[in-house]
């Protein structure tokens, strides 16, 4: 996935305070579209060191921990180790370059990992495919900012847009909202977060 080797050299102190509680927002945020989740299977998508899927693993039946960054997988498999959870996986794979035709998950929630991906619309129909019949993609991530200028990230995404996006690829029930604004949070620059839920 975009900027693996980045996320690599991050992986060990990645876990600020900051993150944190960006996190906590995140999975707050998610809690509130989840239905009947507890005998459901999920997958943290470009999970990083797993802060929001840690949060939630005591809503799903399981939780697959999924990045390309081998460093951050390892991070995670600490923790998992550390506090003996036992309803947790991981997998290093980049789905930006490989397909995975024998995985399948309920739910798939992505933390601010849309905008490091190049391709938006060849991911979300990988994931589409991934989805069980009625299950959920749920996206966290920026509202786009125009000041930001960047060849690493994409600046943002309108909500509407998005929206279209997902519509064309078969998504259905779409529904979005901000739900965290914090000062200096992307790139340096005052931004707001929204959660979009659709549903195969």
């Amino acid at each position: 996935m975009g900027n693996t080797d980045k996320f690599d050299m991050i992986a060990n102190i990645y876990d600020t305070h900051e993150r944190i509680q960006i996190a906590e927002e995140s999975s707050n945020a998610i809690r509130e579209f989840l239905v009947d989740a507890k005998s459901k299977n999920a997958i943290d998508f470009g999970c990083g060191t797993g802060l929001v899927g840690m949060n939630l693993l005591s809503d799903f039946n399981s939780i697959l921990f999924l990045d390309s960054s081998q460093n951050m997988i390892n991070q995670i498999r600490q923790k998992i180790s550390s506090f003996n959870i036992q309803n947790a996986a991981t997998l290093c794979f980049d789905f930006e370059k490989e397909s995975l035709s024998d995985l399948h998950a309920d739910y798939i929630f992505m933390a601010q990992v849309l905008l490091h991906i190049n391709d938006v619309k060849l991911l979300l129909t990988k994931l589409y495919e991934v989805l069980k019949e009625n299950g959920h993609l749920l996206i966290v991530d920026f509202n786009i900012n125009e000041k930001i200028v960047s060849d690493m990230v994409h600046n943002g995404f309108d909500q509407k847009e998005l929206t279209n996006i997902l519509s064309k690829i078969g998504y259905k029930d779409i529904q979005s909202k901000t739900f965290y604004t914090g000062s200096k949070m992307f790139m340096g620059y005052d931004a707001s977060l929204f959660i979009l839920d659709s549903k195969k």
